[in-house]
């Protein structure tokens, strides 16, 4: 019986997928593992590596060769990755991360074996830069043994658990509709392991969160008011999903999309959908007087009447 199912997310990684996959045929189990590689339809000659692998260790490593790409970041190859999982555990690592310690599947399996109520366990992790900025590990010593629900949900985004530092029970056996239509994965499903029990954390450093400008990592655009949608309707959703317990706090999370949103290129030659984000912005933030007045001279007072404004005010008094 499979223990543990690693999944690696990939497409056009050909650079670094050949060490993704060694990292995890590197582990040391007492128990079987097996490994699903999920190609979004890669161009750069990725899913010939992963054939090659398949034909190296049959039955060990498996591709899921998907026939066209899918998109949305990566969230649907991961779901139809993981259909195939067989695991009572399965490992997530993306296609250009990989994995420093040959224990890290035993350790979080042993700690998922240990505490039943635990729904998933990460650890900390080394995040390098392709740039050449300095590498630094992603958590600090602040850390709790374990995280519920509460410690994900924040008026700003929280992070802090890196792709392939996470384990989790192969127990949600139907992912809803508004996860499949999210760009982000990672959050929403934190969110849904969190409602079903702890999350164990490891204070280990185990793998690489590698930031590269072909990968994930830099493909969300904030200035881009697809993107900022997306993410509205995501935190819109999660919103639903947890019954509106975090009503006010979620609603200044997606407000701080709406104030992003006014920067985006799609709005720069739009007075008044500009405006109306603007309005929409103060009524579900709430933000400080000084915080507001900026929104309201830059955004929402036109252009024309803003510079009389000014020029009246620099005319001498009578």
């Amino acid at each position: 019986m499979i223990k543990v199912s690693v999944l690696i997310i990939t497409y056009n990684q050909k650079k670094f997928i050949r060490e993704a996959i060694d990292s995890v045929l590197a582990q040391k189990t007492t128990f079987p593992i097996e490994i699903l590689v999920g190609d979004d339809f890669s161009t750069d000659g990725t899913r010939e590596i992963i054939q090659e692998y398949e034909r190296q260790y049959p039955g060990l490593v498996i591709g899921v060769l998907h026939p066209h790409n899918m998109g949305k970041n990566g969230g649907i190859n991961f779901l139809e990755t993981l259909k195939l999982a067989k695991g009572e555990y399965y490992a997530l690592i993306d296609g250009d991360d990989y994995l420093t310690n040959p224990l890290k599947l035993q350790k979080q399996a042993d700690l998922l074996d240990a505490h039943p109520d635990y729904s998933m366990t990460f650890h900390n992790a080394l995040i390098t830069y392709e740039d050449g900025s300095p590498s630094h590990v992603l958590n600090g010593d602040d850390m709790k043994p374990f995280y519920t629900v509460d410690d994900l949900i924040g008026e700003d985004e929280i992070w802090f658990m890196a792709t392939s530092s996470t384990m989790y029970r192969n127990s949600i056996k139907e992912y809803p509709t508004w996860f499949r239509e999210s760009s982000s994965g990672d959050i929403p499903r934190l969110i849904l392991k969190a409602k079903l029990g702890k999350i164990g954390y490891i204070p280990e450093v185990m793998s690489v969160y590698r930031k590269n400008r072909a990968g994930a990592s830099f493909h969300d655009n904030y200035q881009n008011e697809t993107f900022l949608r997306n993410r509205i309707q995501m935190y819109s959703d999660i919103n639903r999903e947890l019954d509106y317990r975090y009503n006010s706090i979620l609603r200044r999370n997606m407000a701080r999309y709406y104030r992003m949103m006014l920067d985006a290129k799609q709005y720069q030659d739009s007075y008044f959908r500009r405006a109306r984000l603007a309005f929409k912005y103060l009524y579900m933030a709430k933000p400080s007087w000084d915080k507001a007045k900026d929104v309201i001279r830059n955004y929402i007072v036109p252009g024309p009447v803003a510079k009389l404004y000014s020029t009246l005010r620099l005319l001498p008094h009578r």
